[in-house]
């Protein structure tokens, strides 16, 4: 099982075993005993020195873990939280309402298994065919497999289940379970078989009962008749956005003998309500609950941090398995940081990007290092190919290239930009809203942009942009020439009485972060950090503002001529004319004071999977993300903090708009309050630019080349004359049924209970066993189980069983059955023959 993802991680489990913890061997990782505690301690180690990374350190209690257990394993947590120090991250999880963080270190999926492991037991590495066992298997991107009784009542429509068999395992898919979830079920499946039977037994699916009768044959031979259909799917409880938008937080202090807890804030929060000497719980709608500690706080406090957060849980009437993460001051984890609107770390770690973006930029560098075009959001220098179109009439009408970043605030423009990369051809189409923009062209907007999508076969990123909060690299298409005209026809003054004195607003320092924006002709509009230009009937003035730098200046000269024509005269602050104030309508107050720096962002990438659940956006996040959990049918979103990606799965094609809507819908119900006029990227799969593949920390752009549908992954598996095999030796069985009541009879239970005991050696923890085989006594008829030798390597046989002659051991009634001829018959041919029929049927 995988659990290196995105950066190369240390995992470590450690199992409550006897009130004693003994590490679980690397094999067993994901398989949890329900009545058992576990501590999982991850640290990420990254070639690259990561910012705040953190270690985490989970403590999972098992539904069926008794009191002595939970204790036991919970001071051993506080022990090893001391001497890991305060770099580290706590969780508390329950069995079936993991975290995020959690699930996503085990894939493809956890399994939980019934009952306990007794301490005798050695980890023996041995292939389990002796196996009988129901999996329920639930989930989307983070998938479970729970052990349930081996019956029919265990199905539902809405899930997939798995009827493992030993040498035959078949995954039953409900009728209303999606691909993605039969896709992923089958992901687990094909690992089980890997790990657990060494890749040599079959795997069938069933998608529609009507068509796989040899399989269904199988599981009724096993289950039982059916009586009626299975059980309408289960509703699923999921946490939508809106629950998880509602935080709060408290500070939670003793006075005296009593626990004090006193609601600071509700959303957006704000860094500064956090204390260094204080302790604060915040509640994530009752989702999660957040422990933070200050570096001044009480080592009480700190010790105390999960038994406050238990009575916080109870006194809120939550629910026991609620998440509890503890976290400390300056080691905070992503997830925490951005339930506030604003996070800063140590001073001068906080650059930003923008600002780092050198003047002449290397256009090599950004497509060999797509990390460096992601951190500065360009995936060029802006040079490749522009065409613009103003949307008119609901239709999309070319712009000349001269008024080529001349654009109105009550307009609708596509600009597509065309670059190649590596020799391969690249497209980028930018969606710009005005904010007059009226809705009937908004809408225009999205139809003509999926008219020219369709034009290029689908290739083509779609950013949403909006007035005001254009990405560095849409600046750099116009050179550092945008400049937004107030109305629909405002093109140097064009529609505009000659008369009137028109305001322009200059921001920036060079070609990727300068905007020009039209604002109102007045006095109390100027700022002296800024430059302004003012354009009269006779002449335009260029008024410097005292806090402004030669970089403004410098810019400020260049985007004069796309405003005006006029002659310019230059304005310092404090020295204007007379007829300067006139024109502004007269002098007023307006902001003098020099502008603070702009915060840069210091904001973990963060990616999520999306989907709907009763209208409301669904979120599952990915911790520790690569490029291996974007599938085919996902539509999956990553908050980069400044710009939203949604990355379409080419079977999720249908998703586009709902996309769109979901990317939006996640900025509404943010609980830090995020800008709506955040950029919307939509990407679909074999189409990424560098700017995305860059938040990744390996990207393969061959990786989908040749990668399998789950359709061809299902045709791949066919073993029809397997399963015919099967089929036969399953009815051989005669399994005793309980009398009109399809369930499995005394044989199916007792080999279910060989499944337990056998499953049980092979994850429990300890040294290996030096031990031999399992040693089986023959049967009455002077014979083994067929079972035991089919298809079985020389270190899996019963002990004394000679591996050259395996067949030998069969009764004479299986051994007819199975060569359609007696012993003497088989022994009198010549040795090649012989060899060759093992080799057939599974005695070589």
């Amino acid at each position: 099982m995988d659990v290196g993802k995105g950066l190369p991680l240390s995992l470590d489990t450690l199992l409550s075993q006897n009130l004693k913890m003994v590490p679980v061997p690397e094999k067993a990782y994901g398989n949890f005993f329900e009545e058992h505690c576990y501590i999982i301690l991850h640290v990420p180690q990254s070639p690259k020195p990561m910012q705040g990374a953190s270690s985490d350190l989970h403590y999972w209690v098992g539904k069926e873990a008794g009191a002595e257990a939970q204790g036991a394993a919970g001071a051993f947590v506080q022990l090893l939280q001391e001497a890991l120090g305060s770099q580290t991250v706590q969780h508390r999880e329950a069995q079936g309402h993991e975290s995020d963080c959690f699930l996503s270190y085990f894939r493809p999926g956890i399994i939980y298994r019934k009952g306990g492991l007794a301490s005798d037991l050695k980890h023996v590495e041995t292939n389990v065919f002796n196996i009988q066992r129901l999996l329920h298997i639930k989930g989307r991107k983070h998938v479970s497999a729970t052990e349930v009784e081996l019956s029919w009542n265990s199905f539902n429509k809405g899930d997939v289940f798995l009827l493992d068999l030993g040498r035959m395992m078949i995954q039953w898919n409900g009728p209303k379970t999606s691909i993605s979830e039969k896709s992923r079920g089958l992901t687990l499946t094909c690992s089980l078989q890997e790990r657990e039977r060494g890749g040599r037994a079959q795997i069938g699916v069933v998608d529609d009962e009507a068509e796989a009768t040899d399989l269904m044959q199988i599981m009724e031979a096993v289950l039982g008749c059916r009586a009626g259909s299975v059980r309408a799917a289960m509703p699923n409880k999921s946490i939508n956005q809106l629950q998880k938008a509602n935080v709060r937080l408290y500070h939670v202090y003793e006075k005296g003998e009593d626990l004090v807890v006193q609601e600071l804030a509700t959303h957006p929060l704000t860094q500064d309500l956090l204390q260094e000497e204080d302790c604060c719980i915040l509640d994530q709608g009752g989702f999660k609950i957040y422990v933070w500690q200050g570096r001044m706080s009480s080592p009480q406090d700190k010790k105390a941090a999960f038994t406050r957060a238990g009575g916080f849980i109870r006194a809120k009437g939550y629910p026991t398995y609620t998440n509890v993460e503890v976290v400390n001051d300056g080691a905070e984890s992503a997830a925490f940081q951005q339930l506030f609107r604003t996070w800063s770390t140590k001073p001068g770690r906080n650059k930003n990007p923008d600002k780092l973006i050198p003047a002449k930029l290397d256009v090599g560098l950004l497509h060999s290092q797509p990390e460096l075009a992601a951190q500065l959001r360009m995936v060029d220098d802006g040079s490749g190919k522009v065409e613009v179109w103003c949307i008119q009439d609901l239709r999309r009408q070319p712009v000349d290239p001269k008024h080529h970043g001349q654009l109105c605030t009550g307009n609708c423009y596509l600009v597509l930009y065309t670059y190649q990369k590596l020799g391969r051809v690249q497209y980028i189409l930018y969606l710009w809203q005005g904010h007059q923009a009226p809705a009937d062209e908004i809408k225009a907007l999205n139809c003509n942009a999926e008219e020219l999508d369709a034009m290029h076969c689908g290739a083509l990123v779609q950013e949403h942009v909006t007035m005001g909060s254009e990405p560095p690299h849409f600046l750099a298409i116009f050179q550092g020439q945008l400049v937004v005209f107030q109305g629909s026809t405002g093109h140097k003054g064009e529609g505009q009485p000659a008369s009137a004195a028109r305001l322009f607003h200059v921001q920036g320092t060079d070609s990727h972060n300068t905007r020009t924006m039209e604002v109102a002709a007045r006095a109390s509009s100027l700022n002296s950090s800024d430059i302004f230009l003012l354009v009269t009937a006779s002449i335009c003035y260029l008024w410097f503002g005292k806090g402004c730098n030669g970089d403004q200046r410098e810019m400020a000269r260049v985007v004069v001529p796309a405003i005006s024509g006029k002659s310019v005269e230059t304005v310092l602050e404090g020295q204007e004319p007379n007829h300067f104030w006139v024109a502004l309508g007269g002098r007023a107050p307006y902001p003098n004071s020099k502008r603070l720096p702009e915060e840069g962002c210091s904001r973990q990438p963060r990616l999520f999977e999306c989907c709907s659940q009763m209208g409301c956006l669904v979120l599952t996040e990915v911790v520790f993300f690569s490029q291996e959990d974007l599938g085919k049918y996902d539509v999956m979103l990553l908050d980069t903090w400044q710009e939203i990606f949604l990355w379409l799965g080419e079977a999720a094609s249908e998703w586009k708009k709902a996309a769109v809507a979901w990317g939006r819908e996640y900025l509404e119900t943010h609980p830090a309050g995020r800008s709506p006029a955040t950029p919307l990227v939509l990407i679909k799969q074999g189409h990424e630019p560098p700017t995305f593949t860059g938040w990744f920390f390996a990207w393969d752009p061959y990786k989908w080349t040749n990668h399998q549908s789950h359709e061809q992954v299902e045709n791949s598996l066919g073993a029809a004359a397997a399963v015919s095999e099967i089929t036969a030796e399953v009815n051989n069985l005669q399994l005793s049924r309980w009398p009109g009541e399809g369930r499995a009879g005394p044989l199916t239970r007792q080999a279910l209970k060989g499944s337990q005991d056998s499953s049980e050696s092979e994850l429990a923890p300890g040294r290996k066993a030096a031990g031999s085989p399992t040693s089986t006594s023959p049967a009455s008829s002077g014979g083994l189980p067929r079972e035991l030798l089919r298809h079985q390597a020389a270190e899996d046989l019963p002990e004394g069983v000679d591996p050259a002659r395996k067949e030998f051991y069969l009764s004479d009634s299986d051994f007819q059955d199975i060569f359609g001829k007696s012993k003497e018959e088989f022994y009198s041919m010549a040795k090649w023959k012989q060899q060759q029929e093992k080799k057939r049927l599974g005695f070589f």
